[in-house]
């Protein structure tokens, strides 16, 4: 299965007739294919927001860690959150990430849910807060455990797995 990739034309170098316009399509077999341009903003750590439907029609936005394996995003989320109902009513989630340095270098990948895995599974749910663990020390540099569980709840966790279905692109660092 292949991803494509919608390059928008930038101004990086001038102004050119049909900026801002997707310029090219490529595909990519996952997002450890992209363009090293655009691959730098999903390994480094870099805040992503991440819309979803929500239970008025409207998107909600929230700023989210971000992370995957191959051509699967992976979102790990507190169960108590209402991003799980969501995603769970509207398997469809949109991630975008920019360069915080440059916000007209970003990436936006728009991805499905095909799975979840919760933390109380007997058998996957070590990989969920193992897959926590890493995220907590690509985004803060702290040694696991993950430190920010709520001391007020038995804070449970969920990892969804979402299919890439298509990304977009534009502009450089």
């Amino acid at each position: 299965m292949s991803i494509t990739v919608a390059k928008f034309r930038d101004v990086a170098e001038g102004t050119q007739p049909g900026q801002f316009q997707v310029g090219a399509h490529e595909a990519v077999q996952s997002l450890e294919d992209l363009d090293p341009v655009y691959k730098q903003l999903i390994d480094q750590p870099v805040t992503a927001v991440v819309a979803v439907l929500g239970n008025t029609g409207r998107p909600n936005l929230t700023p989210v860690w971000f992370d995957y394996e191959g051509s699967t995003v992976l979102l790990n989320l507190a169960t108590h959150r209402k991003k799980v109902e969501w995603l769970r009513a509207h398997p469809q989630a949109t991630f975008m990430l920019m360069n915080p340095a440059n916000p007209y270098h970003w990436l936006s990948i728009k991805a499905t849910v095909t799975r979840e895995i919760s933390e109380d599974d007997p058998e996957e749910g070590p990989r969920v807060t193992a897959q926590l663990d890493r995220i907590w020390t690509k985004y803060t540099g702290n040694e696991p455990p993950y430190g920010l569980r709520d001391p007020g709840k038995n804070e449970r966790r969920v990892l969804f797995e979402l299919a890439v279905d298509s990304i977009a692109t534009f502009g450089r660092p």
